[in-house]
């Protein structure tokens, strides 16, 4: 799966319709380039694509009266709400996902029905407990990891892991059946990207020649 393309989405299905720096913006607000490998490069490669590939709608826009090109803004097509909300619910049930993509899915997740969300996280904790089982018949946690030389280490760091994952969704689960968050067709939402003139204090201040576009 590709953490670039859920983050594209996601910024341009927020927004309605947005240019791509807009939506290169929006990925540096959430902090993306820091725990992603949402750069410039990757994210206007990406918009050109998903257009191409029909996931996306492509309108081109008069130049600004300041002149300069005119710019392209990006609207989601139904098939890219279903890709989208595709990555969102695979990466949620996949624990074994990179960070990025598990940060990006619970960025997210509030795109789904609630009840949705939480049988998906349920499902990512019986893949946790399925895995450390199999885990488990090799190694036994209780006689620590010096039963395998300092190769057990490594079984160590993934019981601990794994444990650890668990332990967090069940609390993300809990959390969501008290009534956290607001989800899809539940009201007013949490706005999570900038208005075309609002001021971003997480901005890189990088150029690229893309921005104009």
């Amino acid at each position: 799966m590709s953490t670039i393309r859920l983050l594209v989405l996601a910024a341009v299905r927020q927004h309605g319709r947005a240019h791509g720096y807009q939506v290169r913006n929006d990925l540096e607000y959430w902090g993306a380039h820091e725990w992603s490998n949402a750069k410039p490069g990757s994210i206007y490669h990406a918009l050109k694509q998903m257009a191409k590939q029909g996931l996306l709608y492509a309108h081109e826009i008069a130049p600004s009266t300041a002149g300069g090109p005119p710019r392209t803004e990006y609207e989601i097509t139904e098939a890219g709400t279903e890709q989208y909300l595709g990555l969102v619910r695979e990466a949620l049930t996949s624990y074994d996902q990179k960070m990025d993509m598990k940060s990006a899915a619970i960025g997210c997740m509030v795109d789904l029905p609630r009840a949705e969300a939480v049988a998906l996280l349920k499902e990512r904790t019986r893949r946790i407990e399925e895995w450390r089982a199999a885990v488990t018949e090799h190694y036994i946690p209780e006689e620590g990891p010096a039963q395998l030389g300092h190769i057990g280490e490594i079984m160590n760091l993934w019981v601990h892991t794994a444990d650890a994952e668990a332990e967090w969704t069940q609390g993300l689960i809990s959390r969501i059946e008290d009534g956290a968050y607001t989800f899809a067709e539940e009201g007013e939402r949490f706005v999570a990207v900038l208005a075309d003139d609002q001021e971003n204090p997480y901005a890189t201040g990088e150029r690229h020649p893309e921005d104009a576009r």
